[in-house]
């Protein structure tokens, strides 16, 4: 079995700062692409940024040069930091990884929990 959880989410003023993480966890062989989707009240899931293994990143555009997301292969782990929050950043934010189990014969699209941030003054 594998598992994402989550971490770092909360309220914050608008213009504030949060830091989310999501760490992997169990039989894992190999993590390939990681990212963040965050889901508003009454609106669909939506991709906000992803990372591949080597690195590369890609945000959707109401986020971009304000939020980062990084990664730690070693504690298979993914990070998003949000500066200059919005209250359209409110939300359920997600965590998803592409995971190869041990044992598995391909990656598997994995799940977090998901964390509120909720963006108010």
């Amino acid at each position: 079995q594998v598992q994402l959880v989550e971490s770092g989410g909360g309220l914050v003023q608008p213009g504030g700062s949060l830091r989310l993480s999501c760490a992997a966890s169990g039989s894992i062989a190999s993590i390939n692409d990681m990212g963040w989707y965050r889901q508003a009240p009454g609106k669909e899931r939506e991709l906000v940024a992803t990372i591949t293994s080597g690195g590369s990143t890609n945000y959707v555009d109401s986020v971009k040069g304000r939020f980062t997301i990084s990664r730690d292969n070693a504690k298979n782990t993914v990070y998003l930091q949000m500066n200059s929050l919005k209250p359209d950043d409110t939300g359920v934010y997600y965590c998803n990884a592409k995971i190869l189990m041990l044992y598995a014969l391909g990656y598997g699209n994995i799940w977090g929990q998901g964390t509120q941030v909720t963006v108010s003054s």
